[in-house]
C-alpha cells in the first residue's frame, strides 16, 4: 500500500441498482491501495447491486444516502459506470446537485463509461475535454464539451480536475491517472 491518498476521503457515487462492477470495485481498491477511504454513496439506504455488463453481479453495503452528504464531506468523487446507473442517477436532483457541487467546490472528479451522464445533466461540462463510452459522444458535444476517443482524459483547464476513460480495459489507466491527479489535488 502507498500513501499517496492517506486521509483523502473519495465519494463513490451509485445508483442503488445497475453499475457496471468492475468499474466501481477497480477504482475502489486503487483508492485503498493508495491509502485513501473509499465511501459508497447512494439514493437509498441497504445494498447497492452491481451488474457485470448485463448480469447481476455482487451488492455492496452503501455508507451514505446522497442528500445526507455534501461536496464538503468528501477530497473527490468517482463515478462508475454501467449503462442503467447513471440513467437513473440524472433523474435524482439529489443525486445530480452532489455531483455538481464537486465541480462548484473546485474537487476532483473521476468517470468512466456512461458515467458522463450524470455530468451531462450537472451542465458542467462546457468547455472541458472528456471521453466515455462512445455512444455518449453526441450528448457530452451536444453539452458543449470537446469528446475525445482516449484511453484516458485530464482536463485540468476548469474549476477542477477531471480525468475521464472509456471502458473497462482502461481501467489500469483510469486508476493510475485518478490516483495521481486526487493526491495533486488534495
Amino acid at each position: 500500500m502507498t500513501a499517496e491518498l492517506e486521509g483523502l476521503k473519495v465519494a463513490f457515487l451509485v445508483a442503488p441498482e445497475g453499475f457496471e462492477q468492475v468499474e466501481f470495485t477497480s477504482p475502489w481498491q486503487a483508492v485503498e491501495n493508495a491509502g485513501g477511504s473509499p465511501v459508497l454513496v447512494s439514493t437509498t439506504r441497504g445494498k447497492a447491486q452491481a451488474f457485470k455488463h448485463l448480469d447481476r453481479g455482487d451488492s455492496f453495503p452503501v455508507d451514505a444516502v446522497v442528500d445526507e452528504v455534501t461536496a464538503d464531506d468528501f477530497d473527490a468523487l468517482v463515478l462508475p459506470g454501467g449503462v442503467a446507473n447513471p440513467d437513473f442517477l440524472r433523474t435524482n436532483s439529489q443525486a445530480v446537485s452532489f455531483a455538481k457541487s464537486f465541480f462548484d467546490r473546485g474537487k476532483p472528479v473521476a468517470v468512466i463509461c456512461h458515467g458522463p451522464w450524470t455530468l451531462v445533466e450537472a451542465g458542467v461540462l462546457s468547455g472541458r475535454r472528456i471521453t466515455s463510452w462512445p455512444s455518449l459522444a453526441t450528448d457530452i458535444r451536444n453539452a458543449g464539451a470537446d469528446w475525445r476517443d482516449e484511453e484516458v482524459v485530464v482536463d485540468s483547464d476548469g474549476p477542477n480536475t477531471l480525468i475521464s476513460s472509456r471502458k473497462p480495459d482502461d481501467l489500469p489507466a483510469f486508476d493510475t491517472a485518478l490516483v495521481r491527479h486526487f493526491a495533486t489535488a488534495a
